[in-house]
């Protein structure tokens, strides 16, 4: 009997150390969780009224449990690294299955898509035409490969303040190759439907007391004029709401460029006529040009989006994260991935920093959680365990010995 019991005890000490070098091993492995060994008594049925004669079997073991601690933040370089800071799982999808990770090197395949080491595609919500997710169903990340498109400039917010103090030009009538024709001039950047860069010069000649004309022309052309009156209080009252429509302009001067016309509106409502000193404060066109992407930002909720070179950016898709009720039931697949089992519940999906689910740090992996320290004091216990089973198994054999030879 004590042979048995002793077995049993050394089989544990063995599972004991097996899961303690296991944990070792991938102390350095991104998103690893920990296991522990967990030990049962062994107990034969006894009838009832001799408990006072029942002694133990053995220990079996009960559980290698995964323990799901956070483990620390390591930065990098790298936007596409993700770590979760809280509870949950990443979302990814293996050829159809779907598994969950706490791993989030990722890195972009030949097709655009963003995958890990196993091609394994990160999952997210779909971004809808209003500006949001669609939280219903699941789609892989992938980052866009083309341009982004232009946009026309067709409004423009000029601030600038005219001197009180300015002078009518000395020269009639303006043009704008003599600087003495006019009395101030500023120019900005427009594009056209194509997201060709055209330079819009505008040029103020002072009229009257407190009246001014300002000229607008595009590459050098002539497209317009408007007339701006202030008040003695240096406020603009014509136009009465500020806005100046200028008629439409040809970029391609009767040649076939592919592009729209050219048609541009100022916003002049918060210029002034104050002091004696000319100066444009702000000057902002709605339009861009095509731009290249440049990089990937992924903010702490989740949000993927792609930024251009034209200063715009798209949502590209949240990332979903998962958490269950009983993440310890979860099969483990291997390579830092889980399934979904009975025992762990159904997934509760969701986005990160709502409730129930950890924020999401870009440029950084969640290191193993393992305590070096502590499993080296488990290698020592574990081993002192082998080596007190052993002993017993000897003394049993001494014993046994020792009645064979009885004559």
């Amino acid at each position: 009997m004590s042979f048995g019991i002793a077995l049993s005890g050394l089989n544990a000490a063995q599972t004991d150390l097996n899961v303690t070098a296991n944990n070792i091993a991938n102390s350095a492995t991104t998103g690893f969780k920990q296991s522990r060994a967990e030990f049962a008594e062994i107990f034969a049925v006894s009838p009832v009224g001799v408990s006072s004669l029942q002694f133990g079997n053995g220990v079996k073991v009960a559980a290698v449990a995964q323990q799901f601690t956070q483990g620390n933040l390591n930065f990098t370089d790298n936007s596409l690294d993700l770590a979760l800071s809280g509870q949950g799982f990443f979302v990814l999808n293996d050829g159809g299955a779907r598994v969950y990770s706490r791993a989030g090197a990722f890195q972009v395949d030949r097709e655009g898509y963003v995958v890990n080491s196993q091609q394994q595609r990160l999952q997210v919500y779909p971004p809808t035409t209003h500006g949001n997710f669609n939280t219903s169903t699941l789609s892989d990340l992938r980052l866009v490969a083309s341009e982004s498109p232009p946009q026309a400039t067709r409004q423009v917010e000029l601030v600038f303040n005219l001197p009180l103090t300015a002078q009518t030009p000395v020269t009639t009538p303006f043009d704008a190759a003599d600087p003495s024709s006019y009395n101030y001039a500023t120019s900005m950047t427009v594009y056209d439907s194509l997201g060709a860069a055209h330079t819009s010069s505008v040029y103020f000649v002072k009229t009257a007391t407190n009246e001014w004309t300002m000229h607008m022309h595009i590459d050098g052309n002539p497209v317009g004029s408007q007339n701006l009156s202030y008040s003695d209080t240096g406020m603009l009252i014509d136009p009465p709401d500020g806005m100046i429509d200028f008629p439409t302009y040809d970029a391609g001067l009767g040649l076939e460029t592919g592009a729209e016309p050219i048609t541009l509106s100022f916003d002049v409502s918060r210029s002034t006529q104050y002091g004696d000193a000319f100066g444009v404060t702000s000057v902002r066109p709605d339009g861009y040009t095509t731009g290249r992407l440049i990089g990937i930002d992924v903010d702490a909720t989740g949000v993927v989006q792609a930024r251009f070179t034209n200063g715009r950016s798209t949502q590209l898709g949240q990332v979903a994260v998962a958490n269950f009720p009983n993440p310890q039931g979860l099969q483990q697949l291997g390579n830092t991935a889980w399934a979904e089992t009975f025992p762990s519940g159904q997934p509760l999906l969701g986005q990160a920093g709502n409730s129930g689910f950890g924020l999401i740090q870009s440029g950084a992996l969640e290191a193993s959680n393992v305590d070096i320290t502590a499993q080296l004091v488990n290698m020592i216990t574990a081993q002192r365990n082998f080596q007190a089973n052993a002993q017993m198994i000897q003394t049993a054999d001494q014993v046994t010995q020792t009645i064979i030879n009885i004559r």
